[in-house]
């Protein structure tokens, strides 16, 4: 059936039966608890079909059964219509995702195509996922992707059974979400003078302003987008690390006794930044007010604060921070930044939120009930889930997607190792070294878009696809070890999807490499040879 991410169980009638077909008689029933599955299916599948899919009897079912896991769905189709049984919402909303793909291509339309026919051959599919975050990191503070493009993701996650997004909101270059309480945030921090193309090694500067930011409407808009389609927003507001631009709207937030923080702008180039949040009393009261306003924005019952990639030199040179040091007994800097997370830690947990960052929360000591996304490779996920702690895999050597998908000379700024669509699908989120106790602490897995070079709706769908793809078989499907793997039967099924992603309007790499418009002549990357290290 070529469908993607593959079920757990499916067993198809005798092709001698008669199909189901759509017709414009075909209703939708929708059993209580449902109904907003249903809204869903009528502004695609109806969108698509041009069928209006009235509520009624006759054509397509909508039920719930407890007897399933929240996410597993049973979907049945016969010649008298077609059935999606879910242990939830979610469940029955993912059965009408492997609906939309039994239908065809033309299903991922907008509007009806001359020539489509709405046949479902007669089958029984059981599934459920074997992850419960199954997760898209998606990098809007770098270059920022207006609403429409985020809105258009949370479609193309959803079309992959993949359910949270997590939104990188703030670094150096880019200040996304408005804060009522400090305006600068956006005034300021929102925008930068140029940009740098390509990594910190090119020559080459693009010379207009870039920025943008979400207001709390389009945030409001964005999060209800998402929750109907069991899509979780994750918000990524970092700290104390990658804060400059932040720093650049109020120059308190920095080292001030270090460097003149008011000579600072919104940074325009990339890499680790020295520029990092002072360790005062002031700055916590800061990102309280901040965090107050998004817990009114994201009910995500995660909250992502960072924390990787914060050079100490500054708090190593600053008299502040080094009395901030002795007055909490801490041994070092790192066990300073670990207690600015430990502060956040508890601020969340009294507001009935987990905080979750970047594995170098782990220095200096994790805080009791926060997560870990482990990014440099397996090692802080191995301590963090040995150690009690949930983990989110998302390891760069596997599944950040800025890295290049190939060795040709016309890969666009190529960056980093070859991470090729195989690559990704040989991924395996759960490690060797782990107890089945351990084990359980991986609660799912995430692929990162980081779009640094990446400066358009074009570049980051590039990047993404066809290999976000294969990530979303990986967190959803019960594959076998990673060398078992059928990747041939994989890349045979991704013949039919690339029809779908074309559907979509999905810029995807091809399989015989990039179109002449995805390659970025003379704009240079920073590609490693050899296997990438696995840490």
């Amino acid at each position: 059936m070529d469908l993607i991410p593959a079920p757990s169980r499916s067993h198809d009638a005798s092709p001698d039966l008669p199909p189901y077909v759509l017709t414009d008689t075909t209703a939708l029933l929708a059993a209580p608890g449902t109904e907003g599955v249903a809204r869903v299916l009528r502004t695609t599948v109806g969108a698509a079909t041009g069928f209006e899919l009235p509520p009624g009897e006759g054509g397509i079912v909508l039920a719930l059964d407890s007897a399933l896991a929240t996410e597993a769905y049973r979907l049945t189709v016969d010649a008298h219509g077609i059935g999606i049984t879910g242990g939830s919402a979610a469940g029955v909303f993912w059965g009408a995702q492997t609906l939309r793909q039994l239908l065809g291509p033309a299903a991922y339309r907008k509007a009806p195509v001359a020539g489509a026919a709405w046949a479902v051959a007669q089958t029984t599919i059981e599934d459920e996922p074997r992850f419960g975050w199954r997760g898209v990191m998606l990098d809007v503070a770098r270059h920022f992707m207006p609403k429409d493009g985020v809105l258009r993701y949370l479609d193309l996650l959803a079309a992959h059974k993949l359910n949270v997004l997590h939104l990188h909101l703030t670094d150096d270059q880019g200040w996304r979400v408005e804060i009522k309480r400090y305006p600068r945030l956006t005034e300021v921090g929102a925008w930068r003078a140029r940009t740098k193309v390509g990594l910190r090694e090119s020559p080459l500067w693009d010379e207009r302003p870039h920025g943008g930011y979400y207001t709390q409407d389009d945030i409001r808009e964005i999060v209800a987008y998402a929750a109907d389609r069991h899509i979780t927003v994750v918000p990524e507001i970092d700290i104390p690390g990658h804060s400059q631009a932040a720093i650049a709207a109020y120059p308190e937030l920095g080292n001030t006794d270090v460097i003149d923080t008011t000579t600072l702008p919104v940074l325009s180039s990339w890499g680790v930044n020295p520029n990092v949040l002072a360790p005062t009393d002031g700055t916590l009261r800061f990102y309280e007010d901040v965090l107050d306003e998004l817990l009114e924005l994201f009910p995500s019952p995660f909250f992502h604060i960072g924390g990787d990639e914060c050079p100490k030199e500054q708090w190593k040179a600053s008299a502040t921070a080094q009395t901030r040091i002795k007055e909490l007994d801490l041994a070092d800097e790192d066990e300073l930044q670990s207690s600015i997370i430990r502060h956040f830690d508890r601020w969340l947990a009294g507001r009935g939120r987990r905080l979750i960052g970047w594995d170098e929360i782990l220095e200096g000591g994790l805080a009791p009930g926060a997560a870990v996304s482990s990014w440099r490779g397996y090692a802080g996920g191995i301590a963090a889930a040995q150690a009690g702690h949930d983990v989110v895999m998302c390891p760069e050597t596997h599944v950040y997607l800025d890295w290049r998908q190939s060795d040709r000379d016309d890969e666009p700024i190529p960056i980093a190792h070859v991470r090729t669509l195989e690559d990704v699908y040989r991924f395996e989120p759960v490690p060797d070294e782990l107890t089945p106790d351990e084990a359980a602490h991986v609660i799912g897995a995430q692929a990162n878009i980081w779009t640094e070079t990446a400066d358009s709706a074009r570049a980051v769908d590039y990047l993404a696809f066809p290999r976000l793809v294969a990530f979303a078989e990986v967190a959803w499907s019960q594959l076998p070890a990673p060398a078992d793997r059928d990747y041939d039967g994989f890349d045979a099924r991704m013949a039919a999807h690339y029809a779908r992603l074309d559907a979509l309007g999905v810029e995807y790499r091809r399989p015989g490499g990039p179109l002449p418009w995805q390659q970025r002549p003379g704009v240079i990357g920073r590609p490693i040879d050899g296997p990438p290290p696995i840490v």
